[in-house]
């Protein structure tokens, strides 16, 4: 049997791996996905018939109800709750290693206390109860990583919710209270491994070691994650999704499970890695992204930029917008965070067929930091079945756009500011962004005049070539199909 489980394992991890890799293109995404799940089916199997902790039957209850969950959530939530709920699953997955470590050590402890051994005048090997030094050490990382991750995720939760203001928050002295948490852990981690491994074991300083590391780190997620911006969501899911990762693995060393340390090590490199992508994108640091504070929401009763009044933009109609469309020789759709709050992907695939049927060349521009998670515009763009390969990132659309005939920038924009080529003193200069100036015409649909999230003002809004096309970005799609329909 234990070979059968340990091949088991071998399998899961394939699957796992295979899985990843076809994560990597559109075209073959569902089916990793769905690889990557039976692995993980099998990987869950064969671990609960190595613990024995159950029986067949509530093996089979358990999976009924968890399966039944998911396809709860998976049905019933909106595409545009996506970020929040893929935060809400790291921070689940952190909690839940934190929780099997801290049972771990409840298992490993001794009977009997310091205290106890010698109030019995016991010497020798009976009085010798000691835990692997190791094992607790690795057991102290693992609800360090996993309670940063819990916490930090529910805050990321929340700003992406709009629960939390999506604003830095921050206060005097917070980088002290928060490098000075930090240096407890580790001493609380020091206190527990001394503990352990004592000649004559203090069983409650272990105990008492791994509350302070779970308390301490559940403060630190919340320090760590509050004062980043709304902007800089993209790479906080992307980071707490490596840490989710990492605590799995560490959970996986505590464990000896194979496939618990395959699964949480590739999901914590891709988490890395998708991290690295994200900041490469944004032109900035992930020390930057951690302790800069950039990305501040906008409030919500300003009608405009600081200077706007001094600015003049000009505004288009539907009817005069569907003639620049439907005459066009090629037109690139920009999709931001606007899009998925009006829940228009659908309306924005209808004007693009149309727009074909009319011979007109349609292709969407996809910026890495998009939206509020990695990958969000694609994933709405694919639920609403626009062909993968009409999808193209950054670096392939930008040498393009100075051969297109109309950019549709739908609620995008700290991703098209000019600024961050042309303006110094701007905070996002030198960010990447998609060269939409270029086009011949460029037509942006938003709700106001409002900044985005790095609060900073649009210089494209008040180009000659740029035209605002206002109100909620489904309703406005809704009218220029139907305007391009009577033409």
């Amino acid at each position: 049997m234990e070979d059968v489980i340990k091949l088991a394992y071998l399998v899961a991890a394939s699957l796992f791996i295979v899985g990843m890799k076809k994560l990597s293109s559109p075209g073959t995404a569902r089916g990793g996905n769905q690889l990557a799940a039976v692995g993980m089916l099998l990987a869950v199997i064969a671990t609960l018939f190595v613990s024995k902790l159950l029986t067949p039957v509530e093996m089979i209850i358990g999976l009924v109800v968890g399966s039944a969950i998911g396809a709860f959530l998976a049905r019933r939530v909106e595409m545009t709750a996506m970020p929040e709920l893929v935060a809400a699953f790291n921070g689940f997955g952190g909690g839940a290693s934190a929780l099997v470590a801290a049972a771990e050590t409840a298992k490993n402890l001794p009977l009997r206390t310091a205290e106890q051994v010698s109030a019995l005048g016991q010497s020798g090997d009976a009085a010798i109860q000691t835990m692997d030094g190791t094992l607790l050490f690795t057991i102290g990382l693992s609800v360090l990583i996993g309670c940063i991750t819990f916490s930090g995720s529910f805050v990321a939760f929340g700003k992406l919710s709009g629960k939390i203001s999506g604003n830095p928050v921050n206060f005097t002295g917070m980088r002290l209270i928060t490098l000075a948490l930090g240096i407890g852990v580790v001493a609380a981690i020091g206190v527990g491994v001394a503990g352990s491994t004592s000649f004559l074991m203090d069983r409650d300083m272990v105990v008492y070691s791994l509350i302070a590391i779970a308390v301490v780190s559940l403060l630190l997620g919340i320090l760590l994650v509050i004062p980043i911006g709304g902007a800089d969501m993209p790479v906080v899911v992307a980071l707490l999704n490596a840490y989710s990762g990492l605590a799995a693995a560490a959970t996986g060393f505590v464990l000896q499970n194979e496939a618990l340390i395959v699964a949480g090590a590739l999901v914590g490199a891709s988490g890395l890695i998708l991290t690295k992508i994200m900041c490469d994108a944004m032109n900035r640091s992930l020390f930057n992204v951690l302790l800069g504070g950039f990305g501040q929401e906008a409030d919500l009763t300003q009608t405009g930029p600081a200077g706007a009044a001094d600015k003049r933009y000009k505004e288009i109609t539907a009817d005069d917008a569907a003639i620049l469309l439907s005459y066009a020789d090629k037109v690139v759709v920009v999709p931001g965070y606007g899009m998925a709050v009006a829940q228009a992907q659908h309306v924005v695939r209808e004007l693009g067929d149309l727009l074909q049927a009319k011979g007109v060349i349609v292709k969407y521009a996809v910026h890495p930091v998009a939206g509020r998670m990695p990958g969000h515009m694609n994933v709405l763009l694919a639920e609403a079945n626009v062909p993968y390969d009409q999808l193209y990132d950054m670096d392939d659309i930008n040498p393009e756009f100075e051969t297109t005939s109309v950019v549709l920038v739908i609620g995008a924009n700290d991703v098209v500011n000019p600024a961050a080529r042309t303006d110094t003193s701007s905070p996002i200069y030198g960010m990447p962004i998609l060269d939409v100036d270029r086009a011949q015409n460029t037509i942006i649909l938003k709700r106001s005049m409002r900044p985005g999230y790095a609060g900073v003002d649009n210089d494209l809004f008040y180009y000659p070539r740029s035209s605002m096309l206002f109100g909620d970005a489904k309703a406005s799609i809704a009218k220029l199909v139907s305007e391009v329909k009577a033409l």
